[in-house]
């Protein structure tokens, strides 16, 4: 791994720090809470056990609960990302092989064993602590279980909103994908779009018109899926001050509502659909914005006992985003290392930025479906656009249309019947009829040889 890969798994490391910290203060910053209040919630998060970002479980002080609070309110989710300091190893690598060869060879041996091992075969041997971090990174992880929402019902419209994907019709002979955003509290779909992948960007094209029509809601409860558990989700969720919780997996308690409102669309909407009777997902989308907004959100609810959308529009009015801010969470970040000439690359593509960024780290910020338009910053700051210099990819690679591109108009030739053509005109050459009155038995017979050596070479095609 070169310094520059370094680098970038340092920052891509510090960013998951970010969101862990995030996450862990997510509900201490309830603004509806009073200061004793929020002081008991501190209270409660410092005695528990959290996921760590990078595997197992971590406990978190009160002390630096308050102080990721404080950042927080000063600077956002950018003053959450630690600084990853730019360090050597001071670790000879060769020391390093031998104490992970050692615990290999033996896997009860203790950090403590290998240094001492270490001390009587190399002379020296790093401390326990820096053993035990590289065990750590050796050996794989034991699974953890995530966060579940508990509560039966949320006891607010936009408190909690809960998202999932269903398999849907055929449209064009291909097989589209539905996901859905339920409001936990009316049973209101707050979000939704048939899409022909089951991605981040189609979930993305659900969630992000939800966000400015329906406002933004206190936290969104997801499974597992990968499309629910990527990274673009994760930083929308932290700039728009959204709690993410992910179910925990073969557990569906907190899934019921989502799921009943699945086979709700089944038994009302699939069953009335024939495959491919929509024209195109345009279509399929329209009929079905009509059969929520025109059915089920004026149908009075089993469970509540209101429709949908009155119960809904009875938390009025919500919180919505600005334009502006929703754009932000909805753009997509990678890290990329600055040339020594200015000049960084994305996806193949070549872009020139400040040259005071050359041999930096720099976060590059983008819609992923314009890699034209490139933001470029340094710890938070803005150093302003990325000027493209060699455009190759116009979009990101997972930015996959919904329509392909139309196939190339037909061209009419059938090249082998052209082939087969030539092929018959060479052998109608190849008798000299000419001739054949000048030697009648011979060319005779070579006509018959000619004529069965055709038929031969037909019964073989």
């Amino acid at each position: 791994m070169g310094v520059g890969d370094s680098d970038r798994e340092r920052a891509e490391r510090a960013r998951a720090v970010g969101v862990f910290r995030y996450q862990v203060i997510s509900e201490a910053l309830d603004p509806g809470l009073t200061g004793r209040q929020r002081g008991r919630v501190v209270r409660a998060l410092a005695e528990m056990e959290h996921p760590g970002p990078f595997g197992g479980v971590e406990r978190v002080s009160r002390t630096s609960i308050d102080r990721w609070l404080r950042a927080w309110r000063a600077g956002g989710f950018d003053a959450l990302v630690p600084n990853p300091p730019r360090v050597q190893p001071r670790t000879p690598q060769e020391v390093l092989s031998a104490a992970c060869a050692l615990k290999l060879e033996r896997p009860d041996r203790t950090a403590a064993q290998v240094a001492r091992v270490l001390r009587l075969s190399h002379g020296w041997s790093p401390s326990e602590r820096t053993l035990q971090r590289h065990f750590a990174r050796m050996e794989p992880v034991p699974p953890r279980p995530d966060a579940v929402f508990g509560r039966f019902q949320a006891a607010a419209p936009n408190e909690l909103w809960v998202g999932d994907a269903l398999h849907g019709p055929l449209v064009g002979g291909r097989k589209t994908f539905l996901f859905a955003f339920l409001d936990d509290h009316s049973r209101a779909v707050v979000g939704h779009r048939f899409g022909f992948a089951e991605d981040t960007v189609r979930l993305a094209a659900a969630l992000r018109p939800a966000l400015a029509a329906r406002g933004i809601p206190g936290a969104v409860y997801v499974d597992n899926g990968s499309a629910f558990v990527d990274a673009w989700l994760l930083r929308a969720c932290a700039v728009l001050g959204i709690r993410l919780v992910h179910s925990t997996p073969n557990r569906p308690e907190g899934k019921g509502k989502i799921e009943r409102f699945n086979r709700t669309v089944r038994d009302q909407f699939l069953v009335e659909y024939d495959d491919d009777a929509a024209a195109d997902l345009g279509e399929l989308n329209r009929w079905f914005t009509a059969w929520v907004e025109q059915v089920y959100h004026r149908a009075v609810h089993s469970e509540t006992g209101a429709a949908p959308l009155e119960r809904w529009l009875s938390g009025a009015p919500f919180k919505h985003p600005a334009p502006g801010l929703l754009a932000e969470a909805f753009r997509w970040s990678q890290t990329r290392r600055v040339s020594k000439v200015g000049a960084v690359k994305l996806h193949g593509n070549t872009y020139e930025v400040d040259h005071v960024l050359a041999g930096r780290n720099v976060e590059l910020v983008f819609d992923p479906f314009d890699l034209t338009d490139i933001e470029v910053r340094l710890g938070g700051t803005s150093f302003g656009a990325a000027i493209p210099q060699v455009i190759g990819r116009h979009s990101h690679p997972k930015a996959r249309p919904e329509v392909p591109p139309e196939p190339a108009p037909a061209t009419g030739i059938d090249y082998l019947r052209l082939v087969d053509d030539a092929h018959h005109r060479e052998l109608g050459t190849r008798v000299n009829y000419a001739a054949l009155a000048d030697h009648p038995a011979e060319n005779a017979e070579n006509a018959e040889n000619a004529e069965n050596a055709e038929n031969a070479e037909g019964e073989l095609r």
